[in-house]
């Protein structure tokens, strides 16, 4: 049975998450991938995936509460669910016709590179979409955050995550959204307490190629100036991170890990920082729990997701953040 936002441990401010296009995630191994051949795989992991589920799932491991409002259909969502529930997190799964998707991941032993497939999801009905959009409604709690991100399946306009803006701030809660493409650019016209764009998200968002350090931070203070958002978190894997605030732009390193598998970084980031929000902390000390949550996750192998003495011990490895 799906747990209640009532069993959360108690913190500043409630977080809800949402996810329209989750997805099972299966990882394993093999020696090599080779074109044409049937290849033997090691053992495999089983992981409920997905953007907004994957930060719940994060603020649940590091001891915070976050309630993960999820779409699932066919006997993968049966699965999903069953995994999420098990896990302990709080959750309402939005029952839809089609099938939810899966992901698959496998990491080649002998280069140490990883492959990655990403189903495109069941197509979704006017009635369907409509339906996680009330089911968030009635979920936010004012002064809260409400976390969507992800991809948009078939059949949900671009203007979803604009509409869970709207929603957000209609409720009196700070909206996140973590996404790319149309709805990206569609959500930040609505304007978003926090975004966390990739390289080519920002460059998109911008209209020009950023191809130095000084033009990553230009960019993403213009997201601050023009009410896109209050923070924009720009995420440049081993690069680092960048922070732009109404206070100024930093930029922070990634400490220094073996990196074993890319999948659910940047939810963990997100995770982190959102969780650290609701704490009360300030921008600048959630964005160090943001990084080093990310790369704490990086460090874990196939869709593992970080635990909190990991990303403490991390954050003590970060240096003085670098200001602009």
């Amino acid at each position: 049975m799906a747990s209640d936002i009532s069993s959360r441990p108690a913190t500043a401010q409630p977080i809800v998450t949402l996810t329209i296009n989750p997805a099972l995630d299966i990882s394993t191994s093999t020696p090599r991938v080779i074109k044409d051949h049937k290849m033997r795989c090691g053992p495999s992991r089983i992981d409920p995936g997905g953007g907004g589920v994957n930060v719940a799932r994060t603020i649940h491991k590091l001891g915070g509460g976050a309630l993960a409002i999820y779409a699932a259909g066919g006997l993968t969502g049966a699965t999903y669910r069953q995994l999420l529930e098990a896990e302990g997190v709080p959750s309402l799964a939005v029952p839809i016709a089609g099938t939810t998707r899966e992901s698959f991941t496998v990491d080649e032993n002998e280069s140490s590179e990883q492959f990655r497939f990403v189903l495109q999801g069941p197509e979704f009905s006017e009635a369907e979409w409509r339906s996680c959009l009330a089911t968030l409604e009635g979920s936010i709690i004012p002064g809260g955050y409400v976390v969507a991100s992800g991809s948009l399946p078939p059949g949900v306009p671009t203007d979803f995550y604009a509409q869970v803006a709207r929603l957000a701030h209609r409720r009196g809660a700070r909206s996140i959204v973590d996404t790319s493409g149309e709805a990206l650019t569609d959500a930040l016209a609505e304007g978003v307490y926090l975004v966390k764009p990739s390289l080519r998200e920002l460059s998109e968002l911008v209209g020009r190629e950023l191809t130095s350090e000084q033009s990553e931070v230009d960019a993403a203070a213009e997201l601050v100036t023009r009410g896109s958002a209050q923070l924009v978190a720009l995420t440049l894997g081993e690069a680092g991170a960048v922070l732009a605030s109404a206070a100024g732009v930093i930029r922070l390193p990634v400490p220094q890990v073996r990196v074993q598998s890319a999948v659910g970084a940047g939810d963990a980031f997100l995770g982190a920082f959102v969780w650290r929000l609701s704490q009360g902390r300030d921008p600048e000390t959630a964005f160090r729990s943001a990084v080093a949550a990310g790369s704490a996750t990086a460090a874990k192998p196939a869709t593992e997701m970080c635990a909190l003495t990991e990303v403490e011990a991390l954050e003590k490895l970060l240096p003085e953040a670098t200001r602009y």
